[in-house]
């Protein structure tokens, strides 16, 4: 599916699922919040390992893309800590984040519950979503705790995840900004949002199970009718 061919708008009446991922998906990328996350990590595997930080920060990124979070790798690979990773990974300043009224408005008018679906951990989506000024605009957070640490887009995240909250897919919609986090969702009946910068896009991957793609989260919800 085409970029362009994303434009028509979405009813919002039509569903009553909202869910959101966190990281560079509530808040843009450009606040370089995940940029300290992506260097505790590169520490992380540094010091347990015993690596040079060019070999930590190779492994870090194969492991993303081979089990969809670096620390999956490192658990099945490696016998980590989850717990201790987690909490030395999202020891960061979250201050550089700035309340959101805007995308407070925006949530605050999509009918019936909304979600936070993050591989992180829910102790660190809450300090995001504090330091937004939006947290009681959420229902709960699935965290990679709750998944048993499988984390997206592994199919059986997302079946635990749908069980814990009982939801009609086909009355759901997905904000995500991982494209390939998206296809179990579009496969299950959800409506998908991919929140990125488009000029990454080209060529890019398949983007087939993306039926919305916007640079901009907070002006799509708005653009949307109700």
């Amino acid at each position: 599916m085409a970029i362009a061919e994303q434009a028509r708008p979405l009813n919002m009446s039509r569903f009553d699922t909202w869910i959101f991922d966190l990281d560079n998906t509530l808040y843009p990328a450009s606040s370089n919040l995940f940029s300290q996350i992506d260097r505790r990590m590169k520490t992380f595997i540094s010091e347990v390992l015993d690596l040079d930080l060019d070999a930590s920060f190779k492994l870090q990124k194969k492991y993303y893309r081979e089990y969809g979070t670096t620390l999956r790798g490192l658990m099945l690979n490696h016998d980590v800590d989850p717990d201790a990773f987690l909490d030395f990974v999202h020891d960061i300043d979250h201050t550089v984040l700035s309340p959101d009224p805007i995308l407070g408005s925006a949530l605050d008018v999509l009918p019936g519950r909304r979600l936070v679906y993050t591989n992180g951990s829910a102790s660190h989506a809450k300090s995001v979503l504090e330091a937004l000024e939006i947290i009681d605009r959420f229902e709960e957070i699935f965290d990679i705790r709750a998944g048993n640490y499988v984390p997206k887009p592994s199919p059986s995240s997302y079946q635990q995840f749908l069980q814990r909250y009982s939801f009609d897919p086909n009355r759901a919609v997905m904000f995500e900004d991982s494209a390939k986090n998206l296809e179990p969702a579009a496969d299950m009946g959800m409506v998908t949002v991919l929140v990125t910068d488009k000029s990454i896009l080209n060529p890019g991957p398949n983007l087939k199970h993306c039926h919305f793609i916007t640079e901009d989260l907070k002006s799509w919800l708005a653009m949307q009718p109700r």
